[in-house]
């Protein structure tokens, strides 16, 4: 009866009921296997591009669409976050300075420019404050600080790692905003000390930061986002395997030509 309301003969019905995957749909499925090996080693931050990319890495040349199709048919969907708007008042104007880098060209090592910022990680019904500071050559993540107060204490010991890790010549420039916890006289002294230059963005001009945006960005969406973590010590120890060794080693980098921040300094070193 249905074969007869669909107009087949039930002959062909039979056959195409036992007739096996053709080649197209054997490669799909051999692909999809590579897509969601690639996905979940990525803790299911990797959209399409990123993908492509490890593919390509990979030998296993293919289209961005016939991915694409792959990862919606099997409902693999990256992580993502909302752009976050951050709470009124958290920034003041402590003294006066200057955008150094506005008018210097794009560093061409690590250790010329780095850049630093803080943000907010609710932890239960309180907050913690994750300070970070950032190689903007490689986009590697060279110093960070947890803690439970948004302090000048909070900052500094985010800069002090990266001093320790890096070991920066005289003359490095050192890019945040404006607010108070990298102003203050003593934060000021360490990079006073260690021969760099203070450079802040332009009053209302948050993008002059944009590299450390993206990275709390990227952080919020690909790690924080739908994840309930248990006390500081918990976070802490997830933030260890994210940044120091998902974020600076494995993830790939659109701007870096999808490539880690580590491959990327050892090439070029």
């Amino acid at each position: 009866m249905l074969c007869r309301f669909l107009g087949v003969s039930r002959s062909g019905f039979y056959a195409w009921r036992c007739r096996g995957q053709s080649k197209r749909e054997q490669q799909d499925q051999r692909l999809l296997a590579c897509i969601r090996d690639i996905f979940h080693k990525s803790r299911e931050t990797y959209g399409s591009p990123r993908i492509y990319h490890a593919l390509k890495r990979q030998g296993i040349v293919v289209s961005r669409k016939r991915i694409e199709r792959l990862m919606r048919e099997d409902g693999l969907k990256a992580r993502v976050s909302l752009v976050y708007k951050k709470l009124a008042g958290l920034h003041r104007f402590y003294q006066r300075s200057h955008n150094l880098r506005k008018d210097l060209p794009k560093p061409e090592r690590k250790n010329q420019h780095w850049a630093a910022d803080l943000t907010y990680i609710r932890v239960g019904k309180r907050w913690l404050y994750l300070a970070a500071v950032i190689d903007l050559y490689s986009r590697r993540i060279v110093g960070w600080s947890l803690g439970k107060r948004k302090t000048v204490a909070l900052t500094k010991s985010s800069l002090m790692m990266a001093i320790r890790n890096r070991k920066p010549p005289p003359g490095l420039i050192f890019h945040t905003d404006r607010g108070v916890e990298y102003r203050a006289h003593e934060f000021q002294a360490v990079l006073d000390r260690y021969g760099m230059h203070a450079s802040t963005n332009r009053p209302g001009c948050c993008t002059d930061n944009a590299e450390m945006e993206s990275f709390f960005h990227t952080l919020k969406g690909e790690f924080i986002k739908g994840r309930d973590f248990f006390g500081e010590m918990h976070l802490r120890d997830k933030l260890v395997g994210y940044i120091q060794h998902f974020y600076n080693r494995i993830r790939l980098h659109s701007s870096l030509n999808y490539r880690s921040p580590v491959e990327y300094e050892a090439m070029t070193a």
